[in-house]
């Protein structure tokens, strides 16, 4: 029988069009003003912090709609933004400097619909706001950290070629090593040169002293710069995304600065914290045979440096870098067998080639764990970047007792100080140092009048194409504009559903572009039901034919204009992909409400019925 779905088509078409509506509820309970407690340096949020702030804020006369802890942070809903700003001046004066307090917004969404998976659009920084910043890479410290790595490389090379050198030190003009005698110099030089291609050897001897320059060419230096600022990328992406941050933007802007945005976040010192935390780790080798009162002094030998304890005094470490966190892939908070935490480190294949060799040389010997990290010093530099300050400190020493590999833990920490260097070394470690050049607050009030002012124009465009619709094909116009209400839906719903998604303001516009194309797939059809008729087919055949004839056309337009947003999404950055993400999510879902969700409608009133009219 023309014009009949069986039944298992229509529930399908009713199941589809049901769950889009179910994930776009949740979009329906906008967001609360919240206060959010993360714990830094060594310190931690527990249920009895989390007792104390809410006290401390019925003290205050500030109403709680809601308190969580979850994964060690601590978010307090309030009723709007004076108390949201009165509550973050509160906690921060009461908790002090081990914990950070910021501005956030929250998803109001209840929580029995966060159980069953239901979630809010993530808006993106023009719609919801946020904060912005323009950072620049420190590419001197990444090219001295290189050059710093190719002195230790020189040494262990020299060694395991057995040709004698009298020192290797970074005299700043590039890397120099003294030699005895010129035997010694030309040998070095032959071997040298065929193992480090990327460096520039010279000559540099003066009478008795023989001595080759090592300096870094053109290409290998603009290697490194590019490697550190993708490094950097990835880093600030990975830090943020752990530390809770929804849906930021990390994007490189020429070739040494980089442009971060946090939506949400409305606290630029929050922020701050969050891409300030450019911690990394090394392992040195503790210098067992030095003398510590001379230490006291100052006097170490001129492989050795003294290194503050976080817990207190001083340790005297070989300057030889063993390992460094770059090699680090995966990083667990853990407890030992007596309770104590500690830290999980996995290294990838070459670290852990790198620190088995050097812990079978070591075994029954001290070695440290040492935590560096930089900070804004508050000064410029001569070029105007913002100077940065280089804090290091010992976290742990302990003694070697068999040959490690790839796994292996990092002891002597509080539970604290495991949670927060676990995080920071999944995060990886910065190549090189970053500090903030330009910094922008969008505020919330802005994003509500972007998105009002979006929503305002779709609602116009909408009404005006259903009027039109329903005044120009009667019937089979309501009929489309259920299928466009419900498109549109449906086009939220999906949105909701993809975590990576993000709406913007171009996304709003690529929602009214899918409005005009959804409405225009049943143009083609009605017109073709028209045709039909006027042929002198009867109703059903003229429906049958009808939505098969149009349906090669409407499928060609669409999928051209999918491949178009795809390139863009593929290409594009920043609002051009919210653009593209709505627009290809629009197209599929038209494809599905014009054509299987309106002819499941029509079926249903007028399919294998006697019908001499249509209203079309």
């Amino acid at each position: 029988m023309l014009n009949k779905y069986p039944m298992w088509k229509n529930i399908m078409v009713v199941l589809v069009i049901a769950i889009g509506c179910f994930y776009a509820v949740p979009n329906l309970f906008g967001e609360d003003h919240a206060v959010q407690v993360v714990a830094t340096r060594g310190a931690e949020v527990t249920a009895s912090t989390q007792a104390s702030v809410n006290e401390l804020l019925a003290s205050k006369g500030i109403a709680v709609k809601r308190s969580e802890l979850e994964k060690g942070q601590l978010l307090v809903r309030v009723q709007n933004p004076e108390q949201q700003l009165l509550a973050k001046e509160v906690i921060a004066d009461s908790l002090g400097d081990n914990f950070t307090v910021a501005l956030n917004l929250a998803p109001a969404t209840p929580k029995w619909l966060e159980s069953m998976g239901g979630s809010p659009m993530k808006l993106g920084l023009d719609l919801r706001g946020g904060v912005h910043f323009l950072m620049e890479v420190d590419m001197g410290e990444a090219i001295r950290k290189m050059e710093e790595a190719k002195v230790a490389d020189f040494r262990s090379q020299l060694r395991d070629e057995k040709i004698r050198y009298a020192g290797i030190r970074n005299n700043g003009a590039g890397i120099e090593i003294k030699f005895r005698d010129a035997e010694s110099l030309a040998s070095a030089e032959r071997f040298l040169k065929t193992r480090s291609n990327d460096m520039v050897f010279s000559d540099v001897s003066r009478g008795e002293n023989f001595a080759l320059q090592a300096v870094m060419s053109d290409t290998y230096i603009k290697q490194v710069k590019e490697e550190a600022l993708q490094q950097n990328i990835t880093t600030i992406r990975n830090r943020v995304n752990e530390l809770g941050v929804a849906e930021p933007v990390v994007q490189r802007q020429g070739a040494e600065r980089i442009i971060v945005e946090l939506p949400g976040v409305q606290d630029t010192a929050r922020a701050k914290e969050i891409l300030g935390a450019t911690a990394s780790i090394e392992f040195h080798m503790v210098d067992d045979k030095a003398d510590p009162n001379a230490a006291q002094s100052g006097r170490v030998s001129a492989g050795s440096e003294v290194y503050q304890r976080r817990e207190g005094g001083t340790v005297i470490l070989k300057k030889e870098v063993m390992l460094t966190g770059d090699h680090i892939t995966g990083a667990q908070p853990s407890f030992d067998q007596y309770s104590r935490p500690q830290v999980s480190i996995n290294l990838d294949a070459k670290g852990g080639t790198i620190f088995s060799d050097v812990t079978k040389d070591n075994i029954g010997k001290p070695m440290a764990t040492l935590f560096i990290e930089y900070k804004d010093s508050g000064e410029r530099n001569a070029d105007g970047s913002v100077k940065m300050r280089k804090i290091q400190e010992v976290i742990s020493v302990a003694t070697i007792q068999a040959r490690l590999g790839r796994n292996f833990v990092i002891t002597g920490l509080s539970h604290g100080e495991a949670q927060n260097l676990a995080l920071l070394l999944r995060a990886g470690a910065l190549i090189a140092p970053v500090s903030i050049v330009e910094e922008r607050t969008i505020g919330p009030s802005l994003g509500a009048e972007n998105i009002q002012s979006g929503v305002q124009a779709m609602m116009w465009g909408m009404a005006t194409v259903l009027l039109f619709m329903l005044i120009y094909y009667r019937a089979f116009g309501l009929i489309a504009n259920l299928a466009l209400t419900a498109n549109l839906v449906m086009v939220v719903g999906v949105m909701s559903m993809i975590p990576g998604a993000v709406l913007t303001l171009p996304g709003i516009a690529g929602m009214v572009l899918t409005v005009g194309m959804a409405v225009d797939g049943n143009v083609l059809i009605y017109e073709r039901i028209r045709e039909e008729l006027r042929a002198g087919r009867s109703v059903q055949q003229a429906i049958h034919e009808g939505y098969g004839n149009a349906f090669s056309t409407i499928a060609d337009a669409n999928i051209t204009t999918f491949i178009t947003a795809l390139i863009l999404f593929a290409v594009g950055t920043g609002a051009i992909k919210g653009f593209a993400v709505t627009l290809m999510i629009g197209i599929a879902t038209s494809m599905f409400t014009a054509i299987v969700g309106t002819r499941s409608i029509v079926n249903a009133v007028w399919g294998g019925k006697r019908v001499k009219t249509l209203s079309i």
